[in-house]
């Protein structure tokens, strides 16, 4: 195997300290949204719900505030919002569209944690074959240099300049591979946490001008 590498030539170089980053990339984000999917945010979502209907609003973004991942952190949001809005005493509608207008604002803040170092994938998918085939070039103009060196067929020289250009090329398209495919999956399941997070902003906004409904009624 290292053999191998060796042959690919000096554009191995930057093709292993992409591998490097890559693989640690994909352990680090893995690990992120393994525990992510591990906590149960419909549960979460109705136990806030019914801490705020008992009017234990503390208790509720305490809750918020030790869940982790991007929907209790946006939920901590619309609860710290709406206890202000609380205090100044806005109408109803004014209260729903002030809280949504918070969360929304906070929502690309969340989702940037879940982000962080992806973008390390989509670069190495994109430079990866760039630096194959600049490995390809410079195995074809040492495979050209030796013929015009040796002044005659030289199958081990040309052979050896062959050589370096495909396992380059090899190398940068394989790379290019590992990295965009996880990287896909992960931007999958961003999008699946920004839908979570909307359907519990909008969740919580309705419950809130419910509650502040009912105690305008009374």
């Amino acid at each position: 195997m290292l053999e191998t590498l060796i042959m690919g030539g000096s554009m191995m170089i930057p093709l292993m300290a992409c591998s490097v980053i890559m693989v640690a990339v994909l352990i680090e984000r893995g690990l992120a949204f393994y525990r992510n999917g591990r906590m149960d945010v419909p549960t979460m979502r109705a136990k806030v719900l019914d801490l705020l209907g008992q009017g234990r609003l503390a208790d509720a973004q305490r809750m918020c505030a030790t869940t982790p991942g991007p929907v209790g952190a946006v939920l901590l949001v619309g609860l710290q919002s709406y206890e202000r809005l609380l205090a100044v005493g806005v109408s109803t509608e004014s209260l729903r569209t002030m809280m949504q207008k918070a969360m929304d604002d906070y929502t690309p803040h969340a989702l940037h944690v879940c982000e962080l170092r992806l973008n390390w994938l989509a670069t190495i998918s994109n430079v990866a074959p760039l630096f194959g085939m600049t490995g390809t070039v410079t195995g074809m103009i040492r495979s050209f240099g030796s013929l015009q060196g040796a002044g005659s067929l030289d199958a081990g020289a040309v052979g050896a300049g062959i050589s370096e250009a495909l396992v380059a090329t090899a190398a940068g398209l394989i790379l290019a591979l590992t990295s965009l495919i996880p990287y896909n999956g992960f931007m999958n399941r961003v999008e699946k946490l920004n839908l979570e997070i909307g359907e519990a902003s909008s969740e919580l906004v309705e419950y809130a001008g419910l509650l502040q409904e009912k105690k305008g009624a009374r």
